[in-house]
């Protein structure tokens, strides 16, 4: 007669194993692929070492760690002098570190800082290590992208990026509070965001008074208050605040000169619902001294590029989280037996898992698509990027929260206790699709261009027409989409219609181009042939789910 279970550490049956020690590079067919055809095929091996450290135990573990100390305001020293400092975990130190040394701050720009070339593919192949980082802990991502977005508004200040974008292209981390002449490496931060505007910046009523000989680089003076103040122990922060001609850009150091505080007095840390290793901050702005960056009244404008990168993040990174929900989802289901059999093997299950493989698949080569127009420099890039960027944007955030629910939902229990750390993914899946701009703020910046540069459609709709090759669904969502842009001319509440569209025949168009049968024939069934789809495995009938499944699944070993 066989012996009960006992339930000791020895006699544990039918759980998979931890998904931990996988290389999120090699492990990953898509991603692969997509960044051969974006980028260049030839950092592959990079790529590969750096998979292998992210997916590593060692820098889970870090992840992990990070989140359960999340940092603390530490607002006056012992002695009651008011110090505004916010302490880290030292797992967070290292996640950034390692992020840095990674270049995922800066590498789009070093050669450009030293008057070189930048490399090929420089800003997929930072994507691409973007979106592993994500998957190993996003929470340090958001100073990281912040930096390194910074370096496309500085250089319109020569006086400042003289003094500040050496230090930025460091590949090196220095978290020390301490003036920026004495630091090795530099980050920065962001403060657009007030109380009574949120994403209504040109609300803001944040004051800036020029000082002696004010102009581009010159000492501003400001006050006020900021109701998001991210990654608050930057070296520096892009504002936003209203000068005598109007909404304008400063940079604002944290530290005077002299080591004080600049006039940054932080009134709290934001309790967030994810996002925990990270800080975010409420201030009021007590005189602190910034300096102009672009002209007066043009803040918008100046800082918008800045802007532009970090939704580009915000995509890639909501990517990296469901890429990393499904791939535990896959290899749970290859190791868990039900009903005497595998659960990857129950048809129901198949098909949920396969309908999932195909946004995760659709997210992640519209992503990097986009990526690509950010190393390019023609008119076709430059409209790709004005239209297709908040598009991406709303498509890849908007659909992370639900997919993660449903993987969370596959793994059972296991995935909805905090051991496992599926719970964090769920928890920041919303970040990205709120920060830079949520749903709405996307939809009106779609409509702002069709406005301002009708033709910037017919450039991308012409693309996308080159890479349906004919194939009847494409077509007719291509015709679609010019009804329904002629039409939110007349009723912009139709906005979100015409961006998802976009984004699914966009992806749909790429899919068709480069991806086998199995995954283009489900996702132009299922996203484009009208079926409605309320919840994951509802239409996929009749896909080959086995092998979309088998396609998505993290090769390992």
């Amino acid at each position: 007669m066989a012996s009960p279970r006992t339930g000791r550490d020895d006699d544990i049956h039918n759980q998979s194993p931890p998904f931990v020690d996988v290389n999120f590079f090699t492990s990953d067919l898509a991603l692969r692929e997509a960044v051969a055809r974006e980028g260049d095929a030839s950092a592959a091996g990079e790529l590969e070492a750096f998979g292998k450290l992210a997916g590593s135990a060692g820098a889970l573990d870090l992840g992990r760690l990070a989140n359960e100390h999340p940092p603390r305001l530490r607002s006056h020293d012992p002695q009651g002098r008011r110090i505004d400092h916010v302490e880290f975990h030292p797992a967070y130190h290292r996640l950034m570190a390692m992020a840095a040394q990674q270049g995922l701050h800066c590498s789009p720009f070093e050669n450009l800082a030293q008057g070189g070339e930048s490399r090929k593919g420089a800003h997929v192949m930072r994507c691409a290590r973007s979106y592993m980082a994500a998957q190993m802990e996003p929470g340090h991502c958001c100073p990281i992208t912040m930096t390194h977005a910074a370096l496309a508004v500085l250089p319109q200040e020569p006086s400042l990026a003289r003094d500040w974008v050496p230090k930025i292209v460091v590949r090196g981390y220095d978290p020390r509070r301490t003036p920026i002449a004495h630091k090795t490496a530099l980050t920065v931060g962001m403060g657009m965001t007030e109380r009574q505007g949120g994403s209504d910046v040109r609300s803001n009523m944040t004051v800036a008074q020029a000082g002696n000989g004010a102009g581009p680089g010159a000492p501003y003076v400001l006050s006020g208050h900021k109701w998001f103040l991210s990654a608050p122990m930057s070296d520096g922060f892009l504002m936003l605040a209203q000068a005598k001609d109007g909404l304008s850009c400063f940079l604002v150091p944290r530290l005077a000169p002299n080591g004080a505080l600049n006039g940054l007095r932080i009134l709290r840390l934001k309790d967030k619902l994810g996002n925990r290793a990270n800080a975010s901050a409420e201030v009021e702005i007590e005189r602190a001294v910034g300096f102009r960056v672009g002209e007066e009244g043009r803040g918008v404008a100046t800082i918008i590029d800045m802007v532009t990168l970090t939704r580009l993040d915000c995509a890639v990174a909501s990517a990296g989280l469901m890429r990393q929900a499904l791939a535990r989802a896959i290899h749970h289901a290859r190791h868990r037996v039900a009903f005497q059999r595998r659960l990857v093997d129950q048809p129901l299950m198949t098909r949920v898992l396969a309908d999932m493989a195909l946004d995760v698949e659709a997210a992640t080569v519209l992503s990097l698509r986009l990526a690509r127009a950010f190393d390019e420099t023609d008119e076709a890039a430059s409209a790709y990027r004005r239209l297709m960027t908040p598009v991406t944007k709303y498509w890849v955030c908007k659909i992370a929260s639900p997919l993660i629910t449903e993987a969370m939902e596959c793994m059972g229990g296991n995935g909805y206790v905090e051991e496992g750390g599926f719970p964090r993914l769920y928890r920041e899946a919303p970040v990205n699709a709120i920060w830079e701009g949520a749903g709405n703020i996307m939809g009106l910046d779609v409509l702002r261009v069709l406005e301002r540069s009708p033709e910037t459609l017919e450039r991308v709709l012409a693309d996308l027409s080159e890479l349906a090759q004919g194939e009847r669904r494409l077509t007719a969502a291509i015709g679609r989409l010019r009804k329904l842009a002629a039409e939110t001319k007349e009723d912009p509440s139709g906005a979100r219609v015409l961006v998802e569209l976009l984004a699914l025949t966009q992806a749909g168009a790429l899919l068709n181009a480069h991806a086998p049968p199995a995954v283009t024939d489900a996702f132009l069934a299922t996203r484009l042939g009208g079926t409605w789809r309320h919840t994951y495995g509802a239409s996929l009938a009749p896909a080959d789910a086995p092998a979309i499944v088998a396609r998505a699944a993290p090769a390992l070993g």
